[in-house]
C-alpha cells in the first residue's frame, strides 16, 4: 500500500513540474518574451525613423545607451529606452531628470494639465479633460508581475481609441478603447495612470 502511495506521489509531482514548466513556457511565449526568430538587438518596428528593438525578455539587460553629449536614453532595450531615444531623437526633448523606471515618469502628486518638471512636459492624468494625442507617453502603473511599470507612445489616435508603440513587451502595437466618462477623456486599462505630451 505504500508503494503505492508513493508511486502515485512521484506520478503526480511529475505532472505538477510539467505542468509548472510547460504554463512559464507558453506564458513567456504568450507574453511575447520567447520569440526564437528575433534575436535580441534586432529591430523589429518603427516610429518615424526610430526602431524599436527585440529585447529577448521582459527582465533582459543589454547595458546603458547614452547619447555623444552625455544623455541618458536608458537601459537597452527595455521601455523607457524607446520613449526617451524618440524623444530625443525625433521631438529633441531631453528630460531634466533621464532616470527612472517607466512608472516615475507619472507624478502622482500633481493634477491634471499640470507640468512634469522632472520630465519638462504637461501631465494629464487618467481620466483627463484634455485628450491624448500622437507622441504622447502613456504610462502604466505597477502589477504584481512587474514593479516597474510600463511606458509606451501613442501612435495614433481616432475618436474612440488609441494606438501605442512599445518596447520590451509581446507585441510592439496595442490599442486602447478612449471613452468620454463624466465629461473627461479615459483610456480604458486600470493600469494606465495618465500620459505626458509637448503642449
Amino acid at each position: 500500500m505504500k508503494k503505492k502511495h508513493s508511486l502515485l506521489r512521484r506520478v503526480l509531482l511529475s505532472v505538477a513540474l510539467f505542468l509548472c514548466i510547460g504554463g512559464i513556457v507558453f506564458l513567456g511565449w504568450k507574453k511575447g518574451y520567447i520569440y526564437p526568430q528575433f534575436e535580441v538587438g534586432q529591430k523589429i518596428d518603427s516610429l518615424n525613423g526610430v526602431y524599436v528593438y527585440y529585447n529577448g525578455g521582459f527582465s533582459n539587460i543589454e547595458g546603458r545607451e547614452v547619447t555623444p553629449d552625455g544623455y541618458n536614453l536608458g537601459l537597452k532595450y527595455q521601455c523607457v529606452h524607446f520613449v526617451k531615444k524618440y524623444y530625443y531623437e525625433q521631438l529633441n526633448h531631453i528630460m531634466p531628470n533621464s532616470y527612472g523606471n517607466a512608472k516615475d515618469f507619472f507624478n502622482p502628486t500633481l493634477k491634471d494639465g499640470q507640468i512634469n518638471k522632472e520630465r519638462n512636459l504637461i501631465q494629464f492624468s487618467n481620466p483627463s479633460s484634455t485628450k491624448p494625442k500622437v507622441n504622447d507617453l502613456l504610462i502604466f502603473g505597477e502589477t504584481n508581475f512587474n514593479a516597474f511599470g510600463h511606458i509606451v507612445i501613442v501612435s495614433s489616435v481616432e475618436e474612440n481609441q488609441i494606438e501605442i508603440i512599445q518596447q520590451n513587451v509581446a507585441s510592439s502595437r496595442e490599442t486602447f478603447k478612449l471613452k468620454i466618462v463624466d465629461g473627461k477623456w479615459k483610456v480604458m486599462d486600470s493600469q494606465v495612470l495618465g500620459w505626458l505630451g509637448k503642449r
